[in-house]
């Protein structure tokens, strides 16, 4: 099975592609709960897409495809942004957050927990994000 959407980079449309990854997640071997979590992880990543990487410009699109192989769900997530460099990332210090009573900066930290495998690439100026989550028995 594949299934696949383009959204505008503007923050109204997360309610859509929110609403989209759930209804596609009905069709896959995974919990109520890991559906819920795989919702969030996809809706984090093109959240900060949307507004790191294309300020919120409604003329900007991002494409989703969620996919499946025998053992896995791959959401893959492509977009013409500027590109996230994850060896560059830094992981916060959560007692700092907390104690700045700061906003944001976390995002990767609980898509890492909530995804078994993240893999980004970027090829003649198409960045993709791949998610992976494996099947439980």
């Amino acid at each position: 099975m594949k299934y696949q959407v383009d959204i505008s980079c503007q923050t109204s449309a997360l309610a859509n592609l929110r609403a989209f990854i759930q209804s596609s997640l009905e069709n896959y071997a995974l919990s109520e709960i890991d559906r819920h979590q795989v919702t969030l992880a996809v809706e984090e990543v093109c959240a900060n897409l949307i507004i790191h990487s294309h300020g919120c410009n409604p003329k900007d699109q991002i494409h989703l495809e969620i996919k499946d192989s025998e053992d896995k769900l791959i959401v893959e997530i492509s977009d013409q942004g500027e590109a996230f460099n994850l060896l560059e990332y830094e992981i916060p210090d959560i007692q700092k957050v907390m104690v700045e009573k700061r906003k944001g900066g976390l995002g990767i930290i609980l898509v890492r927990k909530i995804m078994d495998e993240i893999e980004f690439e970027s090829k003649d100026g198409v960045n993709t994000c791949r998610l992976i989550k494996w099947f439980r028995s």
